[in-house]
């Protein structure tokens, strides 16, 4: 069996972060090496690896997720403007293989800005 995902032990509370939202399926934490001057993640606490790894069977978590996103954005201010990324794979720039969003703000992007 593989060892847990570090998200895994931030939500069985093994290793502490700063928790910003959590619910039955999903949890919101601070970014520790963040992006943007409002950087949050937003994980399901069900593990899969990938958005590509979802099935059928994740629909209504991945709606669940949106859906929280756009909350949270709003309790923290940025709701009118704010970045939501997926990293799917290492090539794109996924480290943790965990799904999870980066929900970022405060930053001025443009249409030509894909860095983060």
């Amino acid at each position: 069996m593989s060892e847990a995902s570090i998200f895994t032990k931030i939500i069985r509370r093994e290793i502490p972060a700063e928790i910003l939202f959590e619910d039955d399926l999903c949890i919101a934490i601070r970014d520790i090496q963040p992006k943007a001057p409002t950087h949050v993640l937003l994980i399901p606490k069900q593990e899969i690896p990938r958005l590509v790894d979802a099935d059928p069977e994740h629909q209504s978590l991945l709606g669940h997720l949106l859906l929280v996103a756009g909350k949270v954005a709003t309790q923290l201010g940025i709701g009118e403007a704010f970045r939501l990324i997926i990293n799917n794979g290492e090539g794109a720039g996924q480290t943790v293989f965990h799904l999870h969003m980066h929900i970022m703000g405060n930053k001025k992007y443009t249409e030509d800005s894909l860095d983060f």
